[in-house]
């Protein structure tokens, strides 16, 4: 089981990171809801509370509805960064790991905005350990993929990324400034469950797999609490 706490607390010495998302940034995912092209990255965020790690269970709330998973590449900084060029985006970067943006889509498409339908507790699987920068350099052409109880439902590549890992720490820094151990989920494509036919949700005993290629497998367990 990955422990993400203890993981920052040596890393980076702190366990209350940044957890920066972007959307609609896969051109698949942006074809399947027949939505334009952002022309600038689409940013939200979710809390630390969120964060949870390979292994651990993904609970869901009673009476949620609908709730995604989001197969993601997870960039994390390895040094402070302010206004950084594309060009040098890479050396603020420690690494990556494969992410996991859980989203209740009843609530989030009820409230209007994110907030609640991104940000409940263990809505963040981030694992199973970072891979350096040096190993993926900018991550340009990995495989992504979602298996939900061996199923694949999400099979795409980072090169369908609209904005790239270099472009988005250069967007992002632009605006504020990104502390070691800060996350960037860079966008999750085709094959969520709520763009299905029929939709597909999250539900109680389901296991849920985010393989990143070079990374690694991200595996967690959905925990129902309205179940049984």
């Amino acid at each position: 089981m990955y422990d993400w706490r203890d993981d920052w607390q040596t890393r980076y010495a702190r366990t209350e990171p940044k957890i920066v998302c972007v959307g609609l940034n896969y051109t698949d995912h942006a074809a399947e809801q027949g939505a334009r092209l952002p022309a600038a990255p689409m940013l939200f965020a979710k809390f630390a509370n969120a964060l949870c790690g390979d292994g651990d269970d993904v609970v869901l709330a009673a009476g949620i509805g609908h709730v995604d998973a989001e197969a993601e590449l997870c960039a994390v900084i390895g040094r402070e960064a302010h206004d950084v060029p594309a060009d040098d985006a890479l050396d603020v970067l420690d690494g990556y790991l494969c992410g996991n943006d859980v989203s209740a889509r009843d609530l989030q498409f009820g409230d209007r905005q994110w907030f609640r339908g991104k940000s409940q507790d263990t809505f963040c699987p981030i694992g199973p350990g970072v891979v350096p920068v040096s190993e993926l350099g900018d991550a340009g052409d990995l495989r992504v993929v979602q298996r939900l109880n061996g199923e694949t439902l999400q099979d795409s590549r980072t090169s369908a990324l609209i904005f790239d890992v270099r472009a988005l720490v250069a967007f992002i820094s632009h605006a504020l400034t990104l502390l070691p151990g800060d996350l960037i989920l860079t966008g999750t494509p085709a094959g969520v469950g709520v763009f299905r036919d029929p939709k597909v949700s999250l539900r109680h005993g389901d296991t849920v797999e985010v393989e990143v290629e070079g990374i690694g497998v991200l595996r967690n367990h959905v925990v129902d609490l309205g179940a049984g």
